[in-house]
C-alpha cells in the first residue's frame, strides 16, 4: 500500500489506480483525500517511506480474516515538495512515528488494508 501510495505521491495523482490494488475502505478514503488535497495545494511527494511492518495478531488464528499490523514507519526521506519551484513545502517534522494497519480479507480472496492510523513523530 505504501509503495503505491509513494509511486501517486509523486504527482499527486488521487486517481492512480494502483491505489485501489492494496487499500479499500477507509484506508482508500484516507489516501485518495490526502493526495486530492496535496494536489489542489501544489504539492507533490518525494523519495520513498521506509516500512519495517510486523503482524500483531490475527482474528480468528484458525482461519484469519483480519490482521493487525504494527510498523515503525520513517518519513525522513519522504516529504512535500511545491510542485511549481521544487523548493521543499516544511509542512512539519519527519522521522519515525508508530503505524498500525488493519489488513481484511475480501471477498474476491484478496488482502487489502481497510484503515490505519499514524503517530506523531518519535512514537517508536
Amino acid at each position: 500500500m505504501w509503495e503505491d501510495m509513494a509511486a501517486a505521491a509523486q504527482t499527486s495523482n488521487w486517481q492512480d489506480p494502483r491505489l485501489g490494488q492494496h487499500a479499500t475502505a477507509t484506508a482508500l478514503t484516507n489516501i485518495t483525500r490526502g493526495l486530492y488535497a496535496d494536489k489542489a495545494n501544489g504539492l507533490v511527494t518525494k523519495g520513498r517511506p521506509k516500512n519495517t511492518p510486523t503482524v500483531s495478531s490475527v482474528e480468528p488464528p484458525s482461519a484469519p480474516m483480519k490482521v493487525i499490523v504494527a510498523d515503525c514507519g520513517d518519513d525522513s526521506n519522504w516529504q512535500h515538495y511545491r510542485a511549481d519551484n521544487g523548493q521543499p513545502a516544511n509542512d512539519g517534522p519527519s522521522g519515525r512515528r508508530q503505524i498500525n494497519a488493519v489488513v481484511e480479507r475480501q471477498g474476491d480472496g484478496a488482502w487489502r488494508v481497510t484503515d490505519f492510523g499514524i503517530h506523531q513523530v518519535g512514537s517508536c
